[in-house]
């Protein structure tokens, strides 16, 4: 038993582990090593209490002196305060380092997560991301590392117990470590029982704070649809599920700290009644009792409760468990080995033979073949659902191809680094998603490095400058969370602002127009206009009357391409799609 109590502690995540946190930890090693060292004092001075009262007992009860023994009170308030002090100390440390490494592990998956590919986020709502980058790394690390201190201080203080127990009698404290080994043993098994409790409180914990984003967001849906009680039994319903995995943990769990507190109080029980026999046959005098039983109690006390603290320790390794696997997990859509920069775009962009499909078995792409020259317009029409938006999509490597290939000059894209690739290609979505801040800081996100004269230029070709003008702060004034304080056509014209100042060869507009009103939708299609202009340009359009001077039109229905020509061309195709769908908008 002791050596499955052992090996379960050396297989602990924390041992196994160690050189994952280890980074982590280095630049804090000598204050963490300072909170640790620390619960040395803390727990060993649990033992001059229980020790003291030996010679107390022996010389005040028993020979009724109290002259030699006169220093003992003295001396326990001397260490409790000292203990108090050190224990104090101890927490801040911990406290320190723990948010420390927190913060450190919170940027590496800040990071990480920006890299993970379109994929990831199709897959996972707002409320796992919180939940997962977040809360996780809190519940891990500072959870941990305040238990940790919790542990150690027990640890220190258990084996200083145990000195006084069999200082005061080998034989009543091999009763006692044997009674506190079978205490111990049933929380070799709380790991497994946890694991899939915890992975199904992620998931329910994220789904919370998603219908707190969804509320917050869609605040206005809510109320104009009248809404509150739709989405208030949702959140019913989750908090419901919340409920049934806490209840199925106590029952899994609860039984621990019960069944560690029996087997304890029969250990009390067994030495009192040994003990007994020892005082009666003067193997032990009656000091030698009274500090062993108060060692016991000081021992077994914090054993008894320990199954809770242990369960907490436990729920953060499987936390720590969970980030270190988001941040050694491999994002989909990486360089490859020997990637090269992509310098620019001189002749063609090809699709040969593409392929793509979001579930298996499922295409949404099927055997595209079309090439388009540099500098030219090239507009995707078809059915909603038919492949338009994957089709651009595949350019800057949002998604890979399943089969085929996409050329840049007759070289497969992703033989090209990422970063270089989407350098290369802008793009104007119809929700562009504006940061919190100014209208300045939104349209630098396409060169942060821009002066005020390519900012004036890029201002002025998104049609913005009347905007601008009318504004008290000007470029400096704030737009709110997603850009709340502006109109969808204001919003574009940042977007687009934001594309001119990036000045990439190749420009992807994914209905940008099809939002808006008449009036926005003019201002907003000079500013797209301009920013079209020696550009290698895609663009999606519901709207056929603004594609009709497109060098090609490519009508894309189901996943493949059914129809491609000019505008006059597609018109004169008896019995055409393209035809067909233009005279009905016409209608």
């Amino acid at each position: 038993m002791f050596k499955k109590i052992i090996n379960k502690i050396k297989s602990s995540y924390i041992i196994s582990n160690y050189s994952k946190i280890y980074p982590y930890v280095k630049p804090y090693t000598f204050r963490a090593l300072i909170a640790v060292l620390i619960t040395i004092p803390i727990g060993s001075m649990d033992a001059v209490i229980a020790w003291s009262l030996k010679p107390y007992m022996d010389i005040v009860m028993v020979e009724k002196n109290t002259a030699s023994t006169s220093f003992i009170p003295l001396l326990i308030i001397v260490f409790s305060v000292l203990q108090s002090l050190l224990n104090y100390t101890a927490t801040y440390l911990n406290t320190w380092v723990g948010r420390k490494i927190a913060n450190d592990v919170k940027i590496d998956l800040f990071y990480k997560l920006m890299h993970y590919d379109a994929n990831f986020f199709d897959k996972h709502n707002s409320g796992d991301i919180q939940q997962m980058f977040n809360n996780n790394v809190d519940a891990a690390c500072n959870g941990l590392l305040s238990n940790l201190k919790l542990f150690t201080t027990r640890v220190f203080s258990s084996l200083s117990l145990i000195g006084v127990l069999f200082y005061n009698s080998w034989q009543l404290a091999i009763v006692a470590v044997i009674v506190l080994l079978g205490a111990l043993y049933p929380l070799t098994t709380l790991r497994r029982k946890l694991k899939t409790i915890f992975n199904k409180n992620i998931f329910s914990c994220g789904l919370v704070m998603t219908h707190y984003n969804e509320t917050y967001s869609g605040n206005r849906i809510i109320t104009s649809y009248n809404l509150y009680e739709y989405q208030l039994n949702r959140f019913k319903e989750t908090l419901r599920t919340l409920f049934k995995l806490g209840i199925k943990m106590i029952q899994r769990t609860g039984m621990l700290s019960p069944i560690m507190h029996f087997v304890v109080s029969l250990g009390i029980a067994a030495v009192i009644w040994l003990g007994s026999y020892l005082i009666v046959t003067h193997q032990i005098t009656a000091g030698n009792f009274v500090s062993f039983i108060t060692a016991l109690i000081m021992l077994y006390n914090p054993i008894k409760s320990i199954g809770n603290n242990y369960n907490a320790v436990q729920m953060s390794l499987l936390a720590m468990e969970s980030v270190f696997n988001l941040l050694e997990a491999t994002p989909t859509i990486i360089n490859r080995p020997n990637a090269k920069a992509l310098k620019g775009i001189n002749n063609s962009i090809e699709y040969k033979d593409v392929c793509f499909e979001y579930v298996k078995n499922k295409p949404v792409l099927k055997h595209i073949n079309l090439k388009i020259n540099v500098g030219q317009t090239i507009a995707l029409v078809g059915n909603s659902g038919g492949g338009k938006t994957t089709f651009v999509n595949l350019l800057p490597r949002f998604y890979d191809v399943k089969s085929g290939a996409i050329l840049f000059d007759g070289a497969d894209i992703r033989d090209f680094e990422l970063n270089s690739l989407r350098d290369k290609i802008a793009i104007v979505f119809q929700d562009n998603f504006l940061f919190a801040g100014t209208i300045r800081e939104n349209i630098l996100l396409g060169k942060e490095n821009a002066t005020s004269e390519e900012i004036a230029r890029a201002v002025k070709g998104a049609c913005l400058e009347e905007f601008i003008d009318s504004l008290d702060n000007g470029l400096d004034t704030q737009i709110g969370e997603r850009g709340v304080l502006l109109s969808g056509g204001q919003k574009q014209r940042i977007a687009i602002a934001r594309a001119f100042l990036k000045n990439a060869p190749i420009v992807i507009l994914d209905e940008a127009t099809s939002a808006l009103d008449n009036k926005s939708e003019a201002v907003v299609q000079e500013a797209i206009d301009n920013l079209m202009k020696d550009r290698t340009v895609f663009i999606i359009a519901h709207r056929l009357s603004t594609v009709h001077n497109a060098d090609k039109i490519v009508v894309i229905n189901y996943g493949e391409i059914v129809e491609s020509g000019t505008h006059q061309e597609l018109l004169n195709k008896e019995n055409g799609i393209y035809a067909s769908l233009y005279k009905t908008q016409l209608t």
